[in-house]
């Protein structure tokens, strides 16, 4: 088995926490049921940035709502890039897998899909 990262991002409308929150969760489910990923113990950290117009929450809250109380979980701010996207969620999850990294499924939903439109994806 072979550690793997898994990249996603998601984009929210307003920076509240039930937006922000959402939106998390919704991202992590996504990835989870794309990739087959049933038990937590097979992710071995995640980390979360938001753009810095994000600041109502830390998205890590909504892993731990899923249940991910045991996975290590960091959340930082993006580079403010001029003209990037903005209230924009990413997260890069480290998975245990017998998968290799051509077969991982990345996923970025709403206005996320923008980011990479060349990468394999669950859109």
């Amino acid at each position: 088995m072979v550690i793997r990262g898994i990249r996603g991002a998601t984009s929210v409308d307003e920076n509240s926490r039930e937006a922000i929150l959402q939106a998390t969760r919704e991202l992590l489910e996504e990835i989870l049921r794309v990739n087959h990923i049933t038990h937590f113990d097979d992710l071995v950290s995640a980390i979360f940035t938001t753009t810095p117009d994000l600041n109502a929450c830390f998205p890590a809250e909504a892993a731990r709502g899923l249940g991910m109380n045991e996975v290590p979980l960091l959340c930082a701010s993006e580079i403010a890039v001029p003209g990037a996207l903005t209230h924009c969620i990413r997260v890069l999850l480290h998975v245990n897998t017998e998968k290799k990294q051509g077969d991982i499924t990345h996923v970025y939903l709403r206005e996320a899909v923008k980011l990479r439109p060349d990468m394999k994806s669950a859109q």
